[in-house]
């Protein structure tokens, strides 16, 4: 063999052990992403399985406020939607992650004016269940705000990594796309929800 066909192959394997390092290093924060978002997702499953309990622990009191009741019920439904779509896709999407961030807003806001509204009833405000949602809901919401922070640093990590050079000119190739960060766009739902029965 001579020389110059020993240099040759080595510059080949190089190139095609820099690629597969490249590839692996897609598929590895593909991964993370995926993960964190496993994460959101159980946290927002837990806090929809809350909503029914909250609703039905509400109603015998507030018996004249069917429509606040009815809002609440229809949001988490399409925030459910919204997951499913997601789950059904095989992973976050663009599209997806805004349709589920706005179906989330509509949740928040429903659930925000419940207890807003329950502040009225002061036997609701002593109920022990209530109290027990409350304390449920509010635990719920960190977790929700902690798993969404996770997964958004993954994203800018992965998404980083695909605008890199010289992982830019192979990424899409090897079918890896910019992922939307979970964001809430209304300011007024990025404040923390207040959640007080005292």
């Amino acid at each position: 063999m001579t020389t110059s066909l020993i240099i040759i192959l080595v510059v080949i394997a190089v190139i095609v052990l820099w690629g597969i390092g490249i590839y692996n290093r897609l598929v590895q924060l593909r991964n993370q992403v995926n993960n964190a978002w496993s994460q959101i997702d159980v946290q927002l499953q837990r806090r929809y399985d809350l909503i029914p309990n909250l609703v039905e622990t509400v109603k015998g009191y507030m018996a004249y406020e069917k429509e606040t009741l009815e809002a609440v019920i229809s949001a988490r439904n399409q925030a459910q939607s919204a997951r499913h779509q997601i789950e059904q896709s095989g992973g976050p999407t663009e599209g997806s992650i805004k349709d589920l961030a706005a179906a989330d807003t509509a949740v928040r806001g429903a659930v925000t004016n419940i207890m807003a509204l329950a502040e009225n009833y002061p036997q609701l405000r002593a109920s022990e269940n209530m109290k027990q949602l409350q304390e449920e809901l509010s635990s719920t919401e960190n977790k929700v705000a902690f798993a969404r922070q996770a997964y958004n640093d993954n994203v800018m990590l992965y998404n980083t990594a695909q605008q890199e050079f010289p992982t830019v000119l192979f990424a899409s190739t090897f079918g890896h796309h910019k992922v939307e960060l979970f964001q809430v766009e209304d300011q007024e739902v990025k404040k923390a929800p207040k959640i007080s029965f005292s």
